[in-house]
């Protein structure tokens, strides 16, 4: 039987630790966890391969971390074998939820700064969150055999952060491998040991899940209180649900079942349920024989920041991506999505998102993981809108913006902070002042780094903004947000009319200042993307009855006239007149033929190329 090739049961708390990376984008957490991987010997050089623990497809083509991955690593000090556990997280903003659950299962976090680039705003977003769970942090530079590294300039700067000396902060390069054995020491002598009582009724909190086409839900625990065995009976506290422990195991970096989870533990669950949404994030397991009372608290459901509708581009596929958007909502917690129809696209989902990055990697991952077409609408926040007789309507979608008399608009907004050399301050604060932005303050973290804050609408920074300031600042400013309550503003919905016909697909609201730009921009898109009909096609822009932009598509004209070799000119005039009436009738009857193709370009995130490079 299996059971003999099981790991021993639970570890002693006193011999765990665990803890979690906090960088950003490209400061090396993969490479780092490489090092780690392999000094601690749980993968073999020959199946050593760069990012292992990035699984995805998208994350090794694109260099970023998106979902998190926990393992276990044993560790050897003083002749004592330690358990180390470690969460390898996310750097970008928009994944701040992966983090934020990540730390809730860690006493302690490594925080990772680039030797040559120095601290970054989403790495002083997730620190602050570190501070916030009371996790003990341990400051690392890396990349220091870099000829560009500072390691002297950037160590006091941290230290300066932090609150501790300089000469704490450790130098290693997760590229060569330099100071990693001492990073291991440092996590096993300053980072705390789990405390739970083992007494206790099972306490285990969901931290992620996983959906396995063969295995069903695999749950990923951290277990607080008491202990979790294989074939007992599982409860969750939230749902009520029960379910028997069919596995249950330890990740190190591959699932490797064992004889049970003790306190302090990070594993595995599986338990052969096949309905995603039995496996909470953030819900509490116990056991179903001696339950515990109080569920463990500490998680907050993330609100989504941008809206999109996805639809396929194909309708026989909407079952298919029904299906698709339920098991994706496993591997990610944050994405909420609910139907919706649309007079131009036909059923779909309005789906919520972290960011713009997030709806581009989720859209992604639709797309190839379960082989579905689709159309992305313009991305949009949530507005609150008050009437004049004091109704309030929320609009999720441009298309249900109210009509008649509009007393006040509320919409969403956030504070930045901004982190940048100081030669770029002008430049940040033309573009921010361009978004509507108001600062807040501004700090000199050194003699030539500084922090701005700003508070800026969440409809100006979901388009393009992170994109101009990186352009403005050659690549050196970084950007963290986080929501800040809402504000009213003078706001205005434009539609796109067709033949004097709305098409909701193509409709915004937009600050009344740029809606000529927004209504003359799409028209001029789609007088390029529709093609000719046999009559003359107007495009229009307005706002409530007001036209504001037009284009015309001209019509096809056939030459009548090619047979007519000279003559009398009342004869070409009356063949003339003919084909008048004739276009005239077809007029009336006729209406605009829109190719899908058109639909993907005028309402696509993504700039042409790279919709030309998908194909």
């Amino acid at each position: 039987m299996a059971t003999k090739a099981l790991q021993p049961h639970a570890t002693p708390p006193q011999q765990i630790r665990n803890f979690c990376i906090i960088a950003h984008i490209d400061h090396g957490k993969s490479t780092l966890a490489d090092r780690m991987l392999q000094i601690t010997g749980v993968v073999e050089a020959r199946q050593m391969r760069a990012q292992y623990l990035d699984r995805m497809d998208i994350e090794r083509e694109r260099g970023i971390t998106i979902k998190s991955q926990a393992v276990r690593m044993p560790w050897e000090l003083e002749g004592q074998t330690y358990c180390l556990n470690m969460i390898d997280t996310p750097g970008h903003v928009d994944f701040t939820y992966e983090v934020s659950r990540s730390l809730a299962a860690c006493e302690g976090a490594v925080l990772l700064v680039d030797a040559a680039q120095g601290i970054e705003a989403q790495t002083l977003a997730n620190l602050y969150l570190a501070m916030e769970n009371e996790l003990t942090i341990i400051p690392v530079l890396n990349k220091i055999d870099l000829p560009a590294a500072q390691p002297e300039k950037y160590a006091a700067e941290l230290a300066g952060l932090i609150g501790c000396d300089p000469e704490d902060v450790l130098k290693v390069s997760g590229k060569t491998g330099e100071g990693v054995e001492a990073l291991l020491d440092r996590v096993v002598g300053d980072l705390p040991a789990p405390v739970g009582d083992p007494d206790a009724p099972a306490r285990a909190m969901i931290f992620d899940s996983v959906y396995d086409t063969y295995r069903g839900v695999v749950t990923y625990v951290r277990v607080v209180d008491g202990n979790l065995n294989p074939r007992e009976r599982i409860a969750m506290m939230s749902t009520k649900a029960t379910h028997e422990l069919l596995e249950i195991g330890v990740i190190s970096p591959e699932p490797k079942p064992s004889n049970g989870l003790g306190v302090g533990e990070v594993g595995y669950l599986i338990t052969g349920v096949k309905d995603v949404r039995q496996s909470k994030v953030g819900d509490t397991v116990t056991n179903m024989a001696k339950p515990a009372t109080d569920a463990i608290g500490g998680y907050k459901d993330p609100k989504p920041m941008v809206f999109s509708g996805l639809y396929p581009i194909d309708g026989s596929d909407y079952p298919d991506l029904r299906d698709a958007l339920d098991k994706l909502k496993l591997n990610d917690a944050a994405l909420v999505y609910e139907p919706e129809t649309s007079a131009a696209l036909g059923f779909g989902f309005r789906v919520g998102f972290l960011g713009l990055l997030h709806l581009e990697i989720v859209r992604e991952r639709l797309e190839r993981e379960f082989d579905l077409d689709l159309i992305s609408t313009q991305p949009n926040v949530v507005y609150q809108v008050t009437m004049d007789d004091g109704t309030e309507i929320e609009v999720t979608n441009p298309s249900e913006f109210p009509y008649g008399k509009v007393a006040e608009v509320r919409e969403p907004v956030v504070k930045a902070t901004i982190l940048a050399p100081s030669e770029f301050i002008g430049a940040i604060m033309e573009l921010c002042q361009g978004k509507r932005g108001q600062l807040g303050g501004m700090d000199y973290l050194s003699e030539d780094r500084v922090e701005m804050r700003y508070t800026l609408p969440l409809a100006e920074i979901v388009f393009d903004f992170f994109d101009q300031l990186k352009s403005k600042t050659r690549g050196y400013a970084s950007l963290d947000y986080q929501e800040a309550g809402d504000q009213a503003a003078d706001l205005v919905k434009v539609d796109i009319l067709l033949q004097g016909e709305g098409v909701d697909a193509f409709s915004a609201v937009v600050h009344k200042d740029k809606a000529y730009s927004y209504g003359t921009m799409m028209a001029g898109k789609l007088k390029d993307l529709i093609p000719r009909q046999q009559f003359e096609v107007p495009i229009q822009a307005a706002i409530g009855a007001r036209v504001i932009a037009r284009e015309t598509i001209r019509a096809i004209r056939k030459d009548v006239l090619a047979k007519c070799y000279g003559g009398d000119i009342s004869r070409k005039r009356k063949l003339l007149e003919k084909q008048k009436a004739g276009k005239k009738r077809m007029k009336n009857i006729g209406s605009v033929e829109v190719p899908p193709e058109a639909f993907v370009a005028a309402l696509s995130s993504d700039e042409p190329t790279k919709d030309k490079a998908k194909k």
